[in-house]
């Protein structure tokens, strides 16, 4: 059923030759997503509405404009430390130099978002800012890059699916003969359109931020979830292959995710009721 599959559109992965400097989509598409993200972070910090009546964001948007190049350094040192760890670790321990070669491609979006919070987690101690709320912040934010780094993987040709029948499958340059699932775009929708649109609607229509860990935990279970139902779409890694029958790689760390994401909203939830409950006695 090759003949089905739609065609592949031929994307050069380097946006712009500059002499001896290439600039990538993938670069590009990091760029966009975190600015894009500190654009928006800063949005929802300046909009009282969304902090409950009378009261303000417990940081400030010059807060947030500090906090990015901290946060840059966690999804790039995170990103590929956890890409070094979680799937080639006997590779690196044989060159340990190829760590640093990252044109060579190679980051992980669990390590990146280790990274991340750890980051956050030093930030929000050296200025005394509440660490859940500027998580809330952070996690409202990530979906923009998200979507714009799947996209960069689809032009990449990189993380294909699994082969398919579907209408819409197609033969990915280095997958092989057989049509395959575009999972890329698939996680692109999960992961950014459809993950933004719900944490859109928990800031400004349920009023999430108020619940401080609310917003974060919801971003925490739904990648989680997420990426866990595209792993049934996407093809392994082959040097990691399937673990244990069904299981990949992708599953297993996002796993945590969606149990860490649960106990943060109960915890968001019991503590909201608690304070309620506190200020209803003290009235």
């Amino acid at each position: 059923m090759e003949f089905l599959a739609l065609a592949f559109p031929q994307i050069d992965p380097i946006a712009l030759q500059l002499g001896p400097i290439a600039i990538r989509w993938y670069g590009l598409a990091y760029l966009a997503g975190i600015m894009l993200g500190w654009r928006y972070g800063r949005r929802l910090i300046a909009n009282e509405k969304l902090w409950g009546n009378g009261r303000s964001a417990p940081m400030t948007p010059i807060d947030f404009d500090d906090l990015l190049v901290w946060a840059t350094m966690g999804i790039i040192m995170g990103g590929r430390l956890g890409y070094v760890l979680f799937y080639k670790p006997d590779v690196y321990l044989a060159d340990p130099l190829a760590i640093i070669r990252v044109w060579e491609g190679g980051m992980s979006f669990h390590g990146g978002l280790l990274g991340t919070i750890v980051a956050i987690a030093l930030f929000a101690r050296s200025r005394n800012i509440p660490i859940l709320s500027l998580m809330d912040i952070a996690s409202a934010s990530v979906p923009f890059g998200l979507f714009f780094g799947r996209i960069a993987n689809f032009i990449n040709a990189e993380l294909y699916g699994r082969a398919s029948d579907v209408p819409w499958a197609m033969v990915f340059p280095g997958g092989g003969p057989d049509p395959r699932h575009p999972s890329q775009l698939y996680e692109a929708a999960l992961e950014g359109i459809m993950l933004f649109i719900i944490l859109r609607i928990m800031t400004h229509m349920v009023g999430s931020l108020k619940y401080p860990g609310l917003t974060g935990g919801i971003f925490f279970a739904g990648y989680g979830l997420a990426r866990i139902f595209v792993e049934f779409f996407r093809q392994p890694d082959a040097f990691l292959g399937f673990i244990n029958g069904f299981l990949t790689m992708g599953m297993i760390l996002s796993l945590p995710m969606v149990l860490i994401g649960l106990a943060a909203i109960a915890y968001a939830l019991r503590t909201r009721r608690q304070e309620q409950t506190n200020a209803g006695a003290g009235g």
